[in-house]
């Protein structure tokens, strides 16, 4: 996808551009290529950014570490707001407080979007924090309850023998 001139999006027509997208993201690992679509509107001071997009990504369970496919998708609105302001560089100190309504995306209203780039924020976003391959997966399962008592590493010599001496 190609970014998008903002001032050219005032001149499309009804301010909107839309995009299919099928395309792998660079930087997000997938099976599938991402399908969807994005749509940008121009209202005047902002942006109103939507998109629906699906791919399939390889997830590795937190419990049993073993691999699995996990379906991704979005299905997403976002407002971007346009701040001549936004592209200035202010020397801000390392630490500062900044204010709830501070919080909000912002763009030159003479610069570029770019699809791509907040369609993989988007899908990242999406990654589920707590990836189980399974609701009841067990975790990894010990395969012998005497293995404890086998010294792979020499190493733990001396605290086998210091766990000898202590009464039970």
């Amino acid at each position: 996808m190609d970014a998008i001139f903002i001032p050219q999006l005032t001149k499309a027509p009804e301010r909107t551009e839309e995009f299919q997208v099928n395309e792998s993201l660079p930087g997000l690992e997938t099976l599938t290529p991402v399908r969807g679509t994005v749509r940008v509107q121009h209202q005047v001071n902002y942006l109103e950014v939507s998109g629906q997009a699906e791919t399939i990504i390889t997830c590795t369970c937190n419990r049993c570490l073993q691999q699995y496919n996990q379906r991704l998708a979005v299905n997403t609105k976002e407002i971007i707001w346009l701040d001549a302001n936004a592209d200035q560089l202010e020397d801000l100190p390392l630490e500062r407080e900044v204010p709830v309504e501070d919080l909000v995306e912002t763009l030159s209203p003479d610069g570029y979007f770019y699809p791509s780039e907040w369609l993989y924020e988007q899908m990242c976003l999406a990654i589920p924090q707590s990836q189980l391959c399974d609701c009841n997966c067990p975790g990894i399962l010990k395969t012998n309850a005497n293995s404890s008592d086998n010294i792979v590493d020499s190493r733990w010599a001396a605290l086998k023998n210091l766990k000898n001496q202590l009464p039970e």
